[in-house]
Order: C-alpha cells, then sequence, then structure tokens
C-alpha cells in the first residue's frame, strides 16, 4: 500500500529536510518515528527537500507498506514519536501511481517578512526581520518581470542539481498587513535557494537601493553574481503543493498559521 503524509514542521533547528550523514533533519525525524511506529524501516520521498531554517505546511510525503493500520492511527500514531516542532496533519492511501516529487504540477512557498525598527524575539526564526521601510509598489513591480517561464540562473545556488534552470513561474504577490509583508510564489517547480535569491532581489527594491529595471537586468544576465546576497531562510515555508484532482490530497490545515492569510488556500 501506498501512503501519503501532510506535514508541518518548524525548520529552524533543523539541517533542512534531506537526511545527512551527521544532520539533524527532518527527514530523519520523520523516518525515526515511522521506524518507532511501524517496527520497520519506512523510507520516505518528499514532494520537496527544504533548505536549513526553512518551514513547511504543506509538505507531503509517501511510503510503501505492507502494514494494515488505520489512517489515523498513521497521524497519531506517528506524531507519538516525533518532535513538538514536527507533526503529521493527514495520511491517506493512494493509488500507486501517486509520487509526492514527480505527481505534483505545482509549488507554492510563502515568505513571511516583519518590517519594524526593532526586532521581536517572539518571531525569531518564524519570519523575517528588516528594521528599515520598504516600498510594497515598487517589489510588485519588479516583480512583474520573473513571472513566466525563463532561464533562473541569476537566482541559482552553485550547490543546484536540477537538470535544467528553466522554471515556469505562475505568480508572485505581495502583500502588506500591518508591519507583515507576505509573499507568495507559486511556480511548477524552484531551483536551490530560488525563492530566497530572489527575495533579496526583491527587498533591494524594497529598498530602494535598486530601481525597478534593475530586475529585468538581472533575470536577462543569467549570473548569479548579478542578484542580490541570498537572503535569510527564517520566513520561508512551503505553502502547498499541487497535485492531479483525482488523487484528492488535503489541503494544508491553515488553522494553526499564525500570521495574515490574504490567499486562504487557493
Amino acid at each position: 500500500m501506498r501512503i501519503a503524509l501532510g506535514i508541518h514542521y518548524d525548520g529552524t533547528a533543523f539541517s533542512g529536510w534531506q537526511s545527512q550523514p551527521h544532520g539533524n533533519t527532518v527527514q530523519q525525524a520523520l523516518e525515526a518515528a515511522l521506524r518507532a511506529f511501524g517496527g520497520i524501516a519506512l523510507p520516505t520521498t518528499v514532494a520537496g527537500r527544504t533548505d536549513t531554517g526553512v518551514h513547511g505546511v504543506g509538505q507531503v510525503v509517501h511510503f510503501d507498506t505492507a502494514l494494515d493500520r488505520a489512517m489515523f492511527s498513521w497521524v497519531r500514531g506517528v506524531n507519538a514519536f516525533l518532535p513538538k516542532t514536527v507533526a503529521v496533519q493527514w495520511a491517506q492511501a493512494m493509488p500507486d501511481d501517486f509520487h509526492a516529487r514527480f505527481a505534483a504540477f505545482e509549488r507554492t512557498y510563502f515568505y513571511v517578512l516583519y518590517v519594524h525598527p526593532v526586532r521581536s524575539p517572539l518571531l525569531d526564526g518564524r519570519c523575517g526581520w528588516l528594521h528599515t521601510p520598504l516600498d510594497l509598489h515598487a517589489m510588485r513591480d519588479a516583480s512583474r518581470v520573473l513571472v513566466g517561464e525563463h532561464d533562473f540562473s541569476a537566482f541559482r545556488s552553485s550547490e543546484c542539481q536540477a537538470r535544467t534552470p528553466v522554471k515556469h513561474l505562475y505568480g508572485i504577490d505581495i502583500e502588506q498587513h500591518g508591519h507583515f509583508f507576505i509573499f507568495r510564489f507559486r511556480a511548477n517547480a524552484f531551483l536551490h535557494h530560488m525563492v530566497r535569491n530572489i527575495m533579496g532581489c526583491l527587498v533591494a527594491v524594497g529598498r530602494g537601493r535598486q530601481p525597478v529595471s534593475w530586475m529585468t537586468h538581472v533575470l536577462a544576465s543569467l549570473d548569479r553574481r548579478q542578484a542580490a546576497p541570498t537572503f535569510m531562510p527564517d520566513g520561508l515555508y512551503l505553502a502547498r503543493v499541487g497535485y492531479p484532482e483525482r488523487f484528492a490530497v488535503p489541503e494544508p490545515n491553515w488553522a494553526a498559521w499564525p500570521f495574515p492569510m490574504p490567499w486562504a488556500s487557493s
């Protein structure tokens, strides 16, 4: 049987998603809990690997097992062995052709940025922080050039293992709610550090350090050196993974989302 799980996690204390020989990762925590609950090793396949310090709200994994357990037992049982910073939100039996990574046609990331002269200890690790004001309209204008299918080499980490730098960015939405700026990025797939590198450029424009037209130059250059430094991971969340309707993958559980939610589950 193939089973899919929806996972929430606070990535602050983890070295990213993917298992590492000497790393404390979300995958290692999840697979240790699955082993403790099921009594056997249950390797997982994930929809999208996240980096150190990046969080998950809509993360999806799948694994194959011959164990006969009720779906609610996979949720409650596995959660009993997970640290407080990770929780299974739902479990669902899937057809054999479901694949957490390859069946996905869209991924959505949120970036939450707190803009205030003084940092907040209560928000540390869970959102980015900037002490200087941002120009919302300038950032929106600069983001428009990135929408569509492009070679995003200028926003690609040197460690990226993607076969091609060409991705289709469906949209960038930016909303301001008091001291919070919420960014939504939707694409068929993302390169390593792509969202954080775009964030660095948008913030540079928002602070007035670069003109709106600079984003066009950066994109066309295909040169990572032309873009801004990689922005902090603290406020980045894998928010949603899109699958064909026939798989009936549950929507992320937003009930505990602590920040403004301008787009609901769309």
